[in-house]
Parts: C-alpha cells; sequence; structure tokens
C-alpha cells in the first residue's frame, strides 16, 4: 500500500540546502510518506553526493524517494504542477528545498488536518536570524480558530489580508513563545497564506485546480502557492498551526525576478 502522505519538494541549483531539507525528513518520527523531488537544476540534483547520502538514509529508513529531472525550466508553478500530477496519495506537502522541519512536523500536519477536516494546514517558516527583532505591531492579526475551521474568501485589500504579516521574519517563533506553546501543544489560526510547508488534501487541491494556471504565466514569476491556497481556502478553509515546525534556511532566492505576481495574472 501506497504511503497516505506525498511529501513533494521542489527544487533548482540548491544541492546542499536539499541535503538539508532531506536530513529533516529522515528524522521525522512519523515515517509514513513518500518523498517526490522535481529537480530543474543544469545537472541532475541527485549526482551531489550530499542529496545521495541523504537519499539513501531516507530509503534505509523505508521511504521511498523519486526524483524527476524536470527541464526545460518553465517556471515554478510548473514544477508544482508537476509534481501535483506524480502524486497520488490522499496528502500532499509542499515543502521547499530550504526549509527544515522538526522532528516531529510531519506528524503534526496530520494530526492537525485530521482533527480540523479543512483543506490545508501549513506552517510558516520562522527566519531564526531574526529571534531578536521582535515585531510586536505585525502580530495584530493573529485570530485562532476556536472549533470548526471554516471556508473564506480573502483578497488583497481585505482586513484578512493583513494576516500575512504574521509571516514575517521571526513572528511565528514569537508567537509561539508569547502563547507559551511547545511541541506537546497546538493551535490553529487564520491565515491569509502560507509559504514553504503547507499539507493539503490532494483531492481539495485537485478540484481548485492546483497549479494548471501555469501556461498563462512568463517564466519568471512568484507567488505562485497564493493563488491555489486562496481557492482551496474559499471552498474547504485553511489553517496555520503553531508553534511551526519549519525553519527557514534564508539562503538568496532562486527567483530573482519577482515583477509578475500570479495573483495578478490568474483570475480568482
Amino acid at each position: 500500500m501506497s504511503p497516505p502522505v506525498d511529501v513533494l519538494v521542489p527544487t533548482c541549483e540548491r544541492p546542499h540546502a536539499l541535503a538539508v531539507t532531506l536530513s529533516g525528513l529522515a528524522a521525522q518520527t512519523h515515517h509514513d510518506f513518500r518523498v517526490v523531488l522535481s529537480d530543474q537544476s543544469a545537472e541532475p540534483v541527485d549526482t551531489d553526493p550530499l542529496v545521495s547520502a541523504i537519499r539513501r538514509v531516507l530509503e534505509l529508513h523505508g521511504t521511498p524517494v523519486r526524483v524527476d529531472h524536470q527541464v526545460p525550466r518553465r517556471g515554478v508553478a510548473e514544477n508544482r504542477h508537476h509534481l501535483l500530477e506524480l502524486s497520488d496519495a490522499p496528502y500532499a506537502l509542499f515543502l521547499d528545498d530550504d526549509v527544515w522541519l522538526e522532528p516531529w512536523a510531519v506528524g503534526r500536519l496530520v494530526e492537525a488536518i485530521d482533527e480540523l477536516d479543512c483543506g490545508f494546514v501549513g506552517f510558516a517558516v520562522q527566519g531564526l536570524s531574526y529571534r531578536d527583532d521582535r515585531r510586536p505591531q505585525q502580530l495584530s492579526a493573529y485570530e485562532e480558530w476556536r472549533g470548526r475551521v471554516e471556508p473564506e474568501r480573502v483578497r488583497r485589500g481585505s482586513s484578512a489580508w493583513d494576516r500575512h504579516l504574521l509571516h514575517n521574519a521571526a513572528n511565528p517563533t514569537h508567537l509561539a513563545e508569547q502563547l507559551r506553546l511547545d511541541p506537546a501543544t497546538w493551535r490553529a489560526y487564520k491565515i491569509a497564506w502560507i509559504g514553504g510547508c503547507v499539507l493539503y488534501r490532494r483531492a481539495a487541491l485537485v478540484e481548485a485546480g492546483g497549479f494548471a494556471f501555469w501556461p498563462d504565466l512568463p517564466r519568471e514569476h512568484a507567488g505562485e502557492d497564493v493563488v491555489p491556497q486562496l481557492r482551496v481556502m474559499e471552498r474547504h478553509g485553511g489553517a496555520g498551526i503553531l508553534p511551526s515546525g519549519a525553519v527557514h534556511l534564508e539562503l538568496p532566492t532562486t527567483v530573482p525576478r519577482r515583477e509578475v505576481e500570479c495573483y495578478d495574472v490568474v483570475g480568482l
């Protein structure tokens, strides 16, 4: 029987960061998942010794790993679309190639999405170099879900859009500290969107169109994960989870040209 979670990792020219990401997956206490990489690097990433070493660790632990060399590059939305096409598990965890997960992270996300019964849940990635940079003015939008997570329509210009400030810098870390949360407890909260680590009910993401809008975009674009999340949230609801189990490696972006935002091109 196939694992119930596909961990879908789009990657491009980041073998050492990817090795850190994979090492976090290898250390998970919840083991029932498969890893699928869609690689847009010029040289296949699985030829890198660090990536190959951690892949062997994952496979030793019984975790299947699939690597697709997806070239030529057609943009980040197309890469995510390709990953979704490769997935057949009930849950699809989109994980960026510069994010390290706490050992309890995958299990917590699966627990949360089952309990909340919504379209997706996610961890906002924490930039720990900002640990001493407290921004209380950006935390005022924090609002917890009490009981069932309901569908929401969130669009730019609405008050709910201000929730994106919750995920800046080390704000998720500071929120968890303020609420005195630890890995044994968790809270669900309202979001605008989440980048870097999102667990979807795959059927809900497919129903909302996934990333099939990629042909409408130029190759250089950004914000490809915002549109699907807004669509899924409007139909099935979505939530952030605290404390966050995701840490951003804070490397330079592989998408330096960000003039085109998907939100501005793709109709919602």
